[in-house]
């Protein structure tokens, strides 16, 4: 493997673009360091997730472009991304990260406001009189 494998992911408006070399387990999210950049507990195990399952967790150097969205979903979508990119490096992998539910883009997405209402369903208040 010369060149960088390079994967994209998404959810709702975060979308994340990974590229995956070889190396000592290095991961620079907008270049800086996983820890600093989520500050989250949770949002780092998300990230994670794809090289706990597939066994790789210290085997590849990971540069991460991420924007849009909170911390949360671009947490998922980097994830989706990692997902994307390990498949490429080895197509075994599939059925570990597609049972896990990593390979699909989750496509829920918030719902736009309607005119009339509070939001996109909240109807305003009732007045009988």
């Amino acid at each position: 493997m010369t060149e960088p494998i390079y994967a994209t992911g998404k959810r709702k408006t975060s979308i994340a673009r990974v590229w995956l070399e070889p190396g000592e387990g290095k991961l620079l999210i907008n270049e800086r360091a996983l820890k600093e950049y989520f500050g989250r507990e949770t949002c780092e195990m998300v990230t994670l997730q794809p090289f706990d399952i597939t066994g790789t967790r210290n085997q590849f150097d990971v540069a991460i472009n991420v924007h849009g969205g909170g911390i949360s979903g671009q947490s998922i979508a980097v994830r989706h991304a990692i997902a994307k990119a390990l498949l490429q490096y080895n197509p075994d992998f599939k059925d570990a990260l597609k049972k896990a539910g990593f390979l699909t883009r989750d496509s829920r997405v918030k719902e736009r406001k309607k005119y009339g209402r509070r939001g996109a369903r909240r109807r305003p208040q009732y007045s009988k009189r």
